[in-house]
């Protein structure tokens, strides 16, 4: 743990804090902070940074009401910028994008499993036709369970033929169709891994004893 007495701050009293979606990793924000600013954010656990061009200190979402709830700071090697990760009531952006980075320079649109689930819930509301998620969601539930259990299936028969290649092929096929199947069930991707988060111990063989009562 690293002490708020060992961050270096410029010659304006600032250190740049990049904000971090907690649960996507998706970088939110970049502003600022000083010291005030910093330790209000600690004892009261939500962000809040030093307005440069207001020249005044200012909590995110005082107004807007998109709080954003610090789940964990982290310094760089330097000490001198700061990762601050949180979960957000609302957009980041004061334009309502969920991040104020959202425009590109240059490049493609780098892959996100977040993207990938706002992708599938635009064809389960929207659908497009010729496709084949749009088609999954028409047959339902029980055609996407089928799929996920053929796949589940082809995970195995890959992954005992121990040829790495394969075995990352059907893995994708699988999280693909697992990630239709919690679309169709409303269960986000910040719902297992809060799941996953809660239990901890990952060793403990918790459905093996249950079993054995």
């Amino acid at each position: 743990m690293v002490g708020t007495d060992k961050l270096k701050f410029d010659e304006k009293g600032l250190i740049p804090a990049v904000v971090v979606d907690a649960e996507s990793k998706k970088v939110l924000t970049l502003a600022y902070m000083n010291r005030e600013s910093l330790g209000i954010s600690i004892a009261e656990g939500r962000t809040c940074f030093w307005s440069r061009s207001r020249g005044e200190l200012w909590r995110k979402g005082e107004t807007s009401g998109n709080v954003q709830h610090i789940v964990n700071i982290k310094p760089d090697c330097d000490r001198d910028a700061l990762l601050v990760y949180v979960k957000k009531d609302g957009p980041a952006c004061h334009l309502g994008n969920d991040s104020c980075f959202s425009d590109d320079v240059w490049g493609e649109e780098p892959f996100s499993a977040e993207g990938l689930m706002a992708l599938l819930a635009d064809r389960k509301t929207n659908g497009k036709e010729g496709s084949y998620t749009t088609y999954l969601f028409q047959k339902g539930i029980d055609k996407i369970l089928k799929k996920v259990g053929e796949e589940a299936t082809e995970v195995i028969i890959a992954a005992k033929g121990g040829v790495k290649g394969e075995a990352i092929y059907e893995i994708a096929d699988l999280a693909y169709h697992v990630l239709v199947l919690m679309t169709e069930m409303g269960i986000s991707l910040g719902d297992v891994q809060s799941e996953l988060a809660s239990r901890r111990v990952v060793d403990k063989k918790v459905k093996q004893e249950k079993m054995s009562v």
